[in-house]
């Protein structure tokens, strides 16, 4: 039996942001579609859980951590133990919360909620966020028919491209209206051209050094710098030999709250190419230079591609990335107006603004719906 009136949804995005921000997106979607459902989040005391999902209103249902290989090999098969404890504890939770359906997006907490969800025959939906789908989204995809991806290149069983689920203050984003107030946040210039350049939530070693080089550069071209560093490397700001005290503006900070005022401020972005990265900045029309992390078989460089190819970005190898790359590649992008305009339309046009209303629409369908017509079976 369903609870049409107040739905139960439970949904397992947990451990990094990359997981959990979705999960979180898709949770307020359903909020704000059907005030009455009743949305659980699964995780576990590793990773960003407890501390990123209490902080968004959801009750946090703690199961014991599965790490899983990222292929299907023997390592898989090592841990039976762990993978039935935390399929125990998901079970017992799904029965408690009375779910009508599980939402998962992948990594070692979607795992035990798809074998969990298939035990008791709850529906389950599946959103892939990467280029290269993980083991968990690969296995629970063969357990249901409502699988998403962010697009048409994810190789997934049953899968429609829909985009990643953003939240509202980043997918409706009005950059122009917010760039002053926003650069006035961060104390720079209104008037002069501005690159944001970050590593991800712990910072990059290699964009850090190449951008401490190009300095001197970026000022003389009258380009000013909000630079998220990272947490643990150094935000201090010291004057380089010889820079006038009227040179563009160089901003470092460890961390930024609230992304949407970096992107507003931002005209180009230097940058990791990790999906949620990829998605937020061609939803809000950011051209940027991406530095895939050059571990996991070259995957972050597969989710930029499609911005890449529709001409809102340009890729480079993290072992080519040197100051004297940022110098030769983006600054001339950076003062030509006509050719940043057309990087911009670019990156917009690649964009995808409304994933998560159209996921809590199918989450919220199949929870109101009979589960007789909705098989879970990917088969």
């Amino acid at each position: 039996m369903t609870n049409s009136a107040n739905p139960s949804i439970v949904v397992a995005g947990g451990h990094s942001a990359g997981h959990i921000e979705p999960a979180m997106a898709v949770a307020d979607a359903v909020r704000r579609l059907n005030p009455a459902a009743v949305i659980t989040a699964l995780g576990t005391v590793r990773g960003l859980d407890t501390r990123l999902i209490p902080a968004r209103g959801y009750p946090l249902e703690l199961i014991p951590p599965v790490p899983l290989p990222r292929k299907l090999n023997r390592d898989l098969l090592a841990t039976p133990g762990r993978v039935r404890n935390a399929v125990k504890a998901t079970t017992e939770i799904l029965r408690r919360v009375d779910a009508d359906v599980v939402v998962g997006f992948g990594g070692y907490i979607a795992m035990p909620a798809y074998l969990a969800a298939r035990r008791l025959g709850i529906p389950i939906v599946i959103h892939e966020a990467n280029a290269r789908p993980g083991v968990a989204n690969k296995v629970g995809a063969r357990l249901t028919r409502h699988v998403f991806t962010a697009s048409t290149g994810v190789r997934l069983p049953h899968a429609t491209a829909i985009g990643i689920p953003l939240r509202p203050q980043i997918s409706h984003l009005d950059r122009a209206a917010l760039r002053d107030e926003a650069r006035r946040r961060f104390g720079l210039r209104p008037d002069l051209i501005t690159l944001m350049v970050t590593g991800g939530s712990q910072g990059a070693q290699a964009i850090n050094a190449a951008v401490a080089g190009a300095r001197t550069a970026l000022a003389s071209a009258d380009v000013q710098v909000l630079h998220i560093v990272g947490p643990r490397n150094d935000a201090g700001q010291p004057a380089d030999e010889g820079m006038e005290q009227t040179a563009a503006p160089y901003v470092a900070v460890k961390f930024v709250e609230e992304m949407q005022y970096a992107y507003a401020a931002a005209d180009f972005v230097l940058c990791r190419s990790g999906a949620m990265t990829v998605a937020e900045l061609s939803a809000v029309g950011l051209p940027a230079a991406y530095v895939p992390f050059p571990l996991r078989g070259g995957e972050q460089g597969r989710n930029a591609e499609p911005v890449v190819a529709a001409g809102g970005g340009i890729l480079v190898d993290n072992a080519d990335l040197t100051a004297q790359w940022i110098i030769d590649e983006v600054v001339p992008r950076l003062v030509d107006p006509a050719r940043l305009a057309r990087l911009t339309a670019a990156a917009a046009g690649a964009g995808v603004r409304d994933a998560d209303e159209v996921l809590a629409r199918a989450v919220l369908e199949l929870a109101e719906s009979d589960p007789a017509t909705q098989p879970n079976a990917g088969e």
